[in-house]
């Protein structure tokens, strides 16, 4: 885990408003070396896991994720939706409920971010045991992805939960 820097190697850094975007059609292809993201205000929705799901389904498709070609591809293009997943359910949980989902995807990796309120910090239950229900949210994020981590914004409550995941070859 690296919550010892706010973003990984790859950050996405600033983003010019007309690269953000909730529409489904962005103009730059992960494939020709630009940046794709999007934004899915969660705040106050109702069904945030599903939504969340969907939205990142449909991005998924937009950059060539889906439909997959091969198991490999397939594989990928579930570990997102199944990080998606725990990243918000785990914000539902125990911080208060997510706030934004944000998506971004360079062609090598794809960067999911998970906002909340929550004062907390995730982290992996220690130690981690198999047959025990719940507390393994954080773990299968740990395992699947390449980094994850925390950013706070120093004077306001809250803090995005981030994870990366590699590209399909």
């Amino acid at each position: 885990m690296s919550t010892t820097r706010p973003y990984s190697p790859g950050d996405r850094g600033p983003e010019p408003e007309a690269a953000v975007a909730d529409a489904p059609a962005p103009a730059a292809t992960p494939e020709s070396g630009g940046r794709q993201v999007r934004r899915l205000s969660l705040n106050g929705a109702s069904g945030v896991v599903p939504l969340s799901r969907d939205f990142t389904r449909e991005a998924l498709h937009a950059w060539g994720w889906l439909p997959a070609a091969g198991a490999d591809r397939r594989a990928a293009a579930e570990d997102v939706l199944l990080v998606v997943s725990e990243l918000v359910t785990n914000a539902c949980l125990h911080a208060e409920g997510p706030e934004e989902l944000w998506l971004s995807c360079d062609g090598k990796v794809l960067r999911v971010e998970v906002s909340d309120r929550g004062a907390g910090q995730p982290a992996p239950r220690t130690p981690h045991r198999a047959g025990r229900p719940g507390g393994h949210g954080m773990f299968i994020v740990q395992r699947l992805c390449l980094d994850w981590g925390v950013v706070r914004t120093p004077g306001s409550t809250g803090k995005t939960v981030w994870a990366e995941l590699g590209a399909p070859g």
